[in-house]
């Protein structure tokens, strides 16, 4: 069994800009298929515009509000949204209230799946 508290898990600044924490993923469990991190992001940032060509991704925000771009298309977000990032869509998350949000990724999250324009 493996359970991960977020508290103990040290944060670090992934390629788009963005801090996260991981939460489950294959650095500190038995994790193949999928990650979990919590991101979090200050009000008036915004990550940097980007996509992955493996990776599908779930946001799920917990904290705050902003907006997110995909592939062109503008939303605003706040708490208990849940949003998918299909794997090749460009997307761009931005805080108007500073953002806490899970972000599910499969396969696992990786900067060597991470492209800029």
């Amino acid at each position: 069994m493996t359970i991960n508290q977020l508290s103990a898990q040290p944060p670090f600044t992934t390629k788009d800009g963005s801090t996260i924490r991981s939460i489950l993923d294959a650095t500190n469990a038995p994790v193949v298929n999928q990650s979990l991190a919590e991101a979090s992001l200050p009000t008036g940032c915004a990550t940097q515009r980007h996509y992955h060509k493996v990776s599908e991704e779930f946001y799920f925000i917990t904290e705050g509000t902003g907006s997110m771009e995909i592939d062109g298309e503008i939303s605003q977000v706040g708490v208990g949204d849940a949003i998918l990032i299909p794997a090749n869509a460009w997307h761009q998350i931005t805080a108007t209230q500073t953002l806490r949000f899970l972000c599910c990724c499969s396969p696992p999250y990786s900067h060597e799946d991470t492209y800029f324009e």
